[in-house]
């Protein structure tokens, strides 16, 4: 049974073959892309090199070489070479597969084994790996479009390196491409603009590209093919963004460190990125508001109302007229004055409450409702500031023995410029009250 998983020596093939596999790299040399791995003195170089290649997660987006770069190791290190799919692979396939492992291991043959889709196995399948691991049954390759320290057991990251594989760029493309059109024995029939449209319709996907170039190569067409009819032939990959994972959680973050950074243009952008990829408009309202009261705040008290008002203009009108109203509150929160002195104000505000646990306030603010109170001394020598001059009395209002902290630190800039102003005001007559 195990033989079926068995891919080392696969059988020839007489039939016909898709342009991607045509062109699979027969050499780790020939891998187009991935130099941050494959590169001089980069990892995986490094270890065939010293001939200590250890168990490896590969991680990153589909189309980049995972596959490819698994088997040429194996090549590389003459290890027998094993590949499964966790999504189609159930325990007892596995059983079968460490059992194959260790006869070829008693016959002197090592096995690489790969692992696509990594993540998809649960916590105990991931743990079934371990002993395997550790005593050189198997050496693990997996691959996965998942952030690793999310979906991966710890233990099994502690044996393994994770390597980031990226998407293609252009240059890369251009590459890819070429190789292709030598394969195919003739250029594409595009304009240079088409050719670029091409490769952004592959969205970083090699594989994706040599499919696209595969369908165009195919066309009789008696000119080359400019943009906006490629356009019409062909269907833009959709891009990545997965809601529920690390996409999400990417594009959120740029999303909100564009708007912390005051770049309108940059922010629109990740915002729209968000709803094309489906992205739920009130999630997106949230964490604008989020923004607002964070990175705003009181240098422009207006933009929590702005994002409050735009949420509820989406709510009636729903999408995807609703969408603009998100979109000017975006814009208007990258243009806003920022400022974090009352979040850090809240947060060394946490830190000292729960540094004084129990400190009871001062008795002066204290009220007197009965009379033992009153005889207690609560309320006794309070100042009714509208009573005092200036209507400020400078009284303490912290816990007795408890030194004054400057835990909110206004910025010069938007409205918080004028807290700032009045701050300093309050400062210089309380010290003027405990001075006189």
């Amino acid at each position: 049974m195990a033989d079926l998983f068995q891919t080392d020596t696969p059988p020839k093939d007489t039939g016909p073959r898709p342009l991607a596999d045509r062109l699979r790299p027969q050499r780790l040399s020939d891998v187009i892309g991935q130099s941050q791995v494959l590169g001089a003195d980069a990892p995986l170089t490094v270890m065939l090199e010293s001939g200590s290649l250890t168990s490896l997660i590969f991680w990153g987006p589909p189309g980049v070489g995972k596959t490819t770069i698994a088997r040429l190791l194996a090549d590389e290190t003459e290890l027998a070479f094993v590949q499964i799919s966790a999504i189609f692979t159930g325990v007892p396939d596995l059983k079968k597969i460490f059992e194959a492992a260790k006869i070829r291991r008693q016959n002197g043959k090592g096995t690489l084994l790969f692992v696509d889709e990594i993540h998809r196995f649960n916590k105990a399948q991931q743990d079934g790996f371990l002993p395997y691991m550790e005593d050189g049954t198997i050496l693990l390759v997996g691959a996965t479009t998942e952030n690793p320290s999310f979906e991966l057991n710890a233990a099994v990251l502690s044996r393994s390196q994770v390597l980031v594989l990226e998407r293609l760029d252009e240059d890369e493309f251009e590459a890819l491409a070429k190789r292709a059109e030598g394969e195919l024995g003739r250029d594409l029939p595009l304009t240079p603009d088409a050719r670029a449209q091409l490769f952004s319709m592959a969205d970083g996907d090699g594989r994706a590209l040599l499919n696209l170039i595969e369908q165009v190569a195919a066309w009789s067409v008696s000119s080359p093919v400019d943009a906006t009819s490629l356009a019409k032939r062909l269907m833009r990959r959709a891009a990545k963004y997965d809601k529920g994972g690390e996409e999400h959680y990417n594009l959120i973050s740029a999303l909100h460190k564009s708007v912390r950074g005051s770049d309108p243009d940059a922010a629109i952008y990740w915002f729209a990125r968000m709803l094309k990829g489906g992205e739920d408009p009130r999630y997106l309202a949230r964490r604008l508001l989020r923004m607002a009261v964070e990175d705003i705040a009181l240098a422009d008290p207006n933009a929590q109302t702005v994002c409050l008002h735009a949420w509820e203009t989406f709510e009636r009108l729903g999408a995807p007229e609703g969408e603009l109203a998100l979109a000017q509150a975006v814009i208007y929160l990258a243009l806003a004055p920022k400022t974090a002195a009352g979040y850090e104000a809240f947060k060394a505000a946490k830190i000292m409450a729960e540094k004084t646990g129990s400190a009871p306030p001062p008795k002066h603010i204290l009220n007197a409702p009965t009379t033992l109170m009153a005889d207690l001394g609560y309320g006794e020598g309070y100042a009714y500031d509208h009573n005092a001059e200036d209507g400020f009395s400078g009284q303490n209002y912290f816990p007795e023995g408890i030194a004054r902290p400057d835990l909110y630190q206004p910025v010069e800039r938007g409205y918080e410029r004028d807290l700032k102003k009045r701050k300093e005001y309050f400062e210089k007559l309380r010290a003027k009250r405990q001075n006189g």
